[in-house]
């Protein structure tokens, strides 16, 4: 498997060998489970917000947007940029 940016989602995650159907394997990232999340305080998504601008506000980090996904897991990413939502920060920002 690929090396993984250090902030990746997918660290640390085991691998699973993959037998394809002509005999090859491959190796894969095991599923990820999204733990509860632990949030802090809330925000109201303003006209504009992108995931990738979210997450560089509120965690430093515009390729870390999953985080702020996985502290909503009621959303699919679009309804975390609909302006007036109320989305949850994760309590360790």
């Amino acid at each position: 498997m690929a090396q993984l940016d250090p902030t990746s989602r997918y660290r640390g995650l085991p691998e699973i060998a993959v037998t394809a159907e002509d005999g090859t394997v491959r190796l894969l990232g095991a599923p990820r489970i999204v733990p509860a999340p632990s949030t802090g305080a809330s925000y109201e998504v303003q006209p504009g917000a992108r995931l990738d601008l979210l997450g560089a506000a509120a965690l430093g980090d515009s390729t870390r947007w999953w985080v702020l996904a996985d502290a909503n897991p009621w959303a699919d990413a679009t309804a975390l940029e609909r302006a007036g939502a109320v989305i949850d920060l994760p309590a360790d920002v």
